[in-house]
């Protein structure tokens, strides 16, 4: 597994909960170590070893941490380059949802050998999808489960996700859209800020 992906987790606990629950969940997961270095491949039995150690040291269900560090990757000022790569997706959130496919060839673009799980969206009606997640690692549909909420704050879109259940390495989310201009959405500007 990627780097990026165990250090993402390791920054969403220690930005979350504080440094004290990381070196907790580490050692939980019998890591050896506290700093996941994002360059880095490591086993893929890590991750969720890694994920399994977190929940516990969080007393929280591991979905329920997945889908908080989708919302984490999203909406926290220190990964603000991931929401603009996502923003790239779509001029609205439907043009984003549609863009969901390729997103996994989008992040080899900035780091060649991340490999992300493959998604595919359905349209089923106006207005309702579904993105079918497929994965080595149980319980990434909450993940983008939480993306793809604060993606619809992003875009001040009133959405309502469901898990549509899971098997055989794939998990589906339902997506229906209520309001597409719910609330004013986020600012965005296609060019970055310099500082």
């Amino acid at each position: 597994m990627h780097g990026l992906i165990n250090r993402a987790i390791q920054c969403f606990v220690v930005d979350s909960y504080g440094s004290e629950a990381w070196v907790e969940a580490a050692r939980n997961a019998d890591l050896g170590f506290v700093e996941f270095e994002s360059m880095l491949t490591y086993d893929d039995e890590v991750t969720p070893k890694l994920l399994d150690a977190v929940s516990r040291a969080l007393k929280r269900e591991r979905d329920e941490v997945m889908e908080d560090i989708g919302t984490y990757l999203v909406s926290h000022p220190k990964v603000e380059a991931l929401r603009r790569l996502l923003r790239f997706g779509g001029f609205d959130f439907v043009e984003f949802l549609h863009s969901l496919d390729d997103l996994p060839d989008r992040a080899r673009l900035a780091v060649s050998d991340l490999n992300l799980p493959a998604l595919e969206l359905r349209d089923l009606a106006p207005g309702q999808f579904s993105l079918v997640c497929t994965s080595s690692i149980e319980g990434y549909g909450h993940v983008m489960m939480g993306v793809l909420r604060a993606m619809a704050d992003d875009y001040g879109v009133l959405a309502v996700l469901e898990h549509a259940g899971s098997g055989n390495g794939t998990e589906t989310i339902s997506i229906t859209l209520i309001e597409t201009e719910f609330a004013e959405g986020r600012s965005f500007e296609l060019g970055a800020r310099a500082v």
